[in-house]
C-alpha cells in the first residue's frame, strides 16, 4: 500500500489564520470546536501533512460556514500562503530576476519553477500550465474534497502573479467536479 500523499502545512496554518482574520480568535475557536478540530489551535502542523487533513478541514468548514463564505476564507488562506512563499521559500535572487522581465517570460519562469515542486500543493493530484498569451493553470485534485478548495489555489496564484509577474494580473477561476476529482482551471490575464 502506498503512503498517503502529503502537502505543505500552510494549507492548514493559513486557513486557521484566515479564519482568525475574518472572525477573531474567539469565534474561530467556536467554529473549530463545532467541526471537531479544536486540536488545530495548539497543534498547527510544522511539516508536510496528509492531503486528506486539509481536504477534510475544507469539507467540515463548508458544512459549517457555507460554500460562498469558505471561498473567501480559502482565497485569503491562499494569499497568505503566497506571502509565506515569497518571504521564506522563493529565493530573493529568483524574485529579483523575475520581477523586471516581460510578463510572459516572467510567468514561464515562475511556473516552470513551481512545476518542479507542484507535489507540495497538488498532493496526489496533477498540476499543469500553458505558455500561451493568456496562460491557464490547472490543478486537478484527486483527493476527495469540495470544489471550494480551488479558491485556496486561486488566492495563491493571484498573489504570486501580482508580486512577481504583473501587479495588475487577474486570475479567473473555473472550478468544477469531474468524476471523483475537482478540476481547477485558472485563466491568467498578465
Amino acid at each position: 500500500m502506498n503512503a498517503p500523499a502529503r502537502i505543505g502545512p500552510n494549507s492548514i496554518i493559513q486557513t486557521v489564520a484566515a479564519l482568525d482574520a475574518r472572525y477573531g480568535t474567539g469565534k474561530t475557536d467556536q467554529i473549530l470546536e463545532k467541526i471537531g478540530q479544536t486540536n488545530l489551535r495548539a497543534n498547527l502542523p510544522t511539516e508536510m501533512v496528509e492531503e486528506d487533513k486539509f481536504h477534510n478541514l475544507c469539507k467540515s468548514l463548508e458544512n459549517e460556514l457555507g460554500a460562498k463564505e469558505l471561498e473567501k476564507i480559502l482565497e485569503d488562506s491562499g494569499m497568505r500562503t503566497a506571502a509565506y512563499l515569497l518571504k521564506v521559500r522563493i529565493p530573493g535572487f529568483f524574485q529579483s530576476l523575475v520581477r523586471p522581465l516581460p510578463a510572459g517570460i516572467a510567468f514561464k519562469l515562475l511556473f516552470f519553477a513551481i512545476s518542479k515542486n507542484a507535489w507540495t500543493f497538488a498532493g496526489s493530484g496533477e498540476f499543469s500550465y500553458t505558455r500561451t498569451k493568456t496562460p491557464t493553470i490547472t490543478v486537478k485534485v484527486t483527493a476527495s474534497s469540495v470544489p471550494t478548495v480551488g479558491y485556496f489555489y486561486l488566492g495563491t496564484f493571484t498573489r504570486l502573479l501580482r508580486e512577481l509577474v504583473n501587479p495588475d494580473a487577474t486570475v479567473e477561476p473555473i472550478i468544477r467536479r469531474k468524476g471523483s476529482s475537482i478540476v481547477c482551471s485558472y485563466t491568467c490575464r498578465i
